[in-house]
């Protein structure tokens, strides 16, 4: 009965999470536009925060309750699940295009993350000036954010590049096709929106803390590691409603309206959105635990031999044909998702203590 209670729970924290990040995302992207602030951006700071938001609450609320290893895994195992497994299936079952010079930056940005966390956490804990250089990554990636914004709004030195022909049109990455809708001005939208934030903060904090407290009961009733639920249940919980979108909303209809009524980026955007959640998830939610923590965050041996190296790997695959060939591949998405499934499965079968 509790174990049915503790998974009813889990899946009761997925649909508020879900709902809540939607719409506090959406709403806050309203908030900002109806303030009179350019639309590149928005985009490229409060549109784009918006994409980590399950995994920055969920960390957020676990490093105050010093369950540091939910804090670190919903961090790191969410950038492997974005990257491994949602971006792996864009590439594998959609037409993606993005823009080269911005994929390869943005690239950079998460291996360079990687490199700290190598470099700084290698005595069991994130140091200090691990993470002011994560901090400073992260306002690296909000300026490299603004700026991209800015030249796709007036088409400055775009260079589109996709899976399928070598040179695509420059009309593949039109901003007609990459704007969207806003409400007009008027007190009644701006009261609506704000509403929708605060509504959403709480969907978000209540769904937050039943993941959390059923990842916790289901570590301490199997009597495994936490990093273990947070590499499966909960990453994957959270890659749900991108899945739906990546596959074209199989879980039903009801979802989807709510989706494209409370959609943030236009679907093409996805790609490009997953590397952007990676990226925050390692220079921005591990920063801000350790913040919340007030000490160095411990970051358990399960996370410094598989989170962290498969990142590197992904980002690598990632990063060398756009930079090299000047186009993406399907193959790429397909070792990626097999780094993804060798990643679940070493989680799986050969846990690491201290985790």
């Amino acid at each position: 009965m509790f174990l049915f209670i503790t998974f009813l729970l889990y899946a009761l924290g997925l649909v508020l999470t879900a709902v809540g990040s939607r719409l506090t995302g959406r709403c806050a992207t309203w908030c900002c536009a109806l303030c009179g602030f350019p639309m590149w951006v928005v985009s490229g700071t409060v549109a784009s925060l918006s994409v980590a938001l399950p995994q920055l609450v969920l960390a957020f609320l676990a490093s105050g309750l010093s369950i540091t290893s939910l804090a670190v895994g919903a961090a790191l195992a969410g950038a492997v699940t974005d990257l491994g497994l949602v971006l792996a299936l864009c590439l594998l079952r959609r037409s993606v295009t993005v823009d080269r010079g911005e994929f390869c930056r943005k690239c950079g940005i998460l291996l360079a993350a990687c490199l700290v966390l190598l470099l700084f956490v290698r005595d069991g804990a994130l140091s200090h000036t691990g993470a002011g250089l994560l901090m400073a990554l992260f306002v690296l990636f909000v300026m490299e954010s603004i700026v991209y914004q800015y030249r796709l709004v007036y088409d400055e030195d775009l260079q589109p590049i996709g899976v399928g022909p070598k040179r695509l049109p420059r009309s593949a990455a039109v901003p007609a096709s990459q704007t969207m809708a806003f409400p007009a001005m008027s007190p009644g939208n701006a009261v609506k929106n704000l509403a929708g934030v605060l509504g959403g903060l709480a969907l978000l904090l209540g769904g937050a803390w039943a993941l959390l407290y059923s990842a916790t009961a289901l570590a301490n009733l199997t009597g495994t590691i936490q990093a273990l639920w947070a590499a499966t249940l909960i990453s994957f919980g959270f890659s749900l409603p991108l899945l739906a979108e990546v596959l074209h909303h199989p879980f039903g209809s009801v979802w989807k309206r709510f989706a494209v009524r409370c959609r943030i980026h236009p679907p093409a955007a996805l790609p490009m959105q997953m590397l952007n959640s990676a990226i925050l998830s390692l220079t921005f939610v591990l920063p801000l635990c350790s913040l919340t923590y007030r000490a160095r965050l411990p970051v358990g041996a399960q996370f410094r031999a598989y989170d962290v190296p498969v990142c590197v790997l992904l980002g690598l695959v990632l990063l060398v044909p756009p930079l090299f060939r000047r186009r993406l591949y399907r193959w790429q998405g397909g070792v990626c998702l097999g780094l993804y499934l060798l990643y679940l499965a070493a989680v799986l079968l050969a846990p690491r203590a201290g985790a």
